[in-house]
């Protein structure tokens, strides 16, 4: 478990941390979900799925960052009334994101934060939290991170290789924090500024299977 050095009241779990005792006070009531998350990580996200579209697991970069217990944590108690509160929650751990996992850290790629937000309502899941994920999604882009809103709604967007799939469901609402990396060209091309910083940061390490769209997009201006 790892305690913000100037905030002790956050905290980010490690899959380690499960037994009761060994968690804050403040989060045993939510032992349950801290354990379905992991279990979700370990069961979904590391595994194929018959609907992705393509081979290999639903994510390839969650095994490795559960391995290596760089797949973390956080909770975020309560009923935000707004999209403002979680947004300044998730801004907070960011910045943490970047001290735990510069950049140029050979694990900064499989490192990735996860809050929860297991007391928000199912009317209200949708609203705030993919709310809050198109709010910071520009802010998080810039900084080159992405961030993904999960819940078992699940959100609207479709996979990748299937548009009849929808990856994004979770046994509890969260978002989800990463550094970006070459093939997230897909989910930043409709934005000329997010294709933008994409193309600063990969500009020559564009997978083999992404060139053509690419240069065909440059070539009309788009981005």
């Amino acid at each position: 478990m790892l305690t913000h050095p100037d905030d002790p009241r956050r905290v980010l779990v490690e899959r380690g941390d499960l037994d009761p005792l060994a968690l804050p006070a403040e989060l045993r009531g939510y032992e349950i979900h801290l354990r379905a998350t992991f279990d979700w990580g370990r069961g979904y996200l590391t595994n194929p799925h018959p609907d992705l579209g393509r081979a290999g697991s639903v994510c390839p970069f969650a095994s490795a960052s559960l391995t290596r217990e760089r797949f973390f944590l956080a909770v975020q108690p309560g009923v935000p009334a707004d999209v403002r509160e979680p947004a300044e929650t998730l801004r907070f751990y960011r910045d943490w994101f970047l001290e735990l996992a510069p950049r140029d850290q050979p694990s900064a790629q499989i490192t990735t934060i996860l809050v929860l937000f297991p007391d928000i309502p199912a009317d209200a899941v949708e609203s705030l939290v993919d709310g809050v994920q198109a709010l910071l999604k520009p802010e998080y882009v810039r900084m080159g991170l992405m961030i993904g809103e999960f819940h078992n709604g699940p959100p609207a967007k479709s996979g990748l290789w299937n548009r009849d799939f929808r990856p994004l469901r979770s046994p509890v609402p969260m978002l989800a924090m990463r550094h970006m990396v070459p093939t997230d060209y897909p989910f930043l091309r409709e934005d000329p500024e997010q294709a933008r910083v994409y193309l600063e940061l990969f500009g020559d390490q564009v997978p083999a299977q992404l060139r053509d769209q690419v240069e065909r997009e440059r070539a009309v201006g788009t981005p």
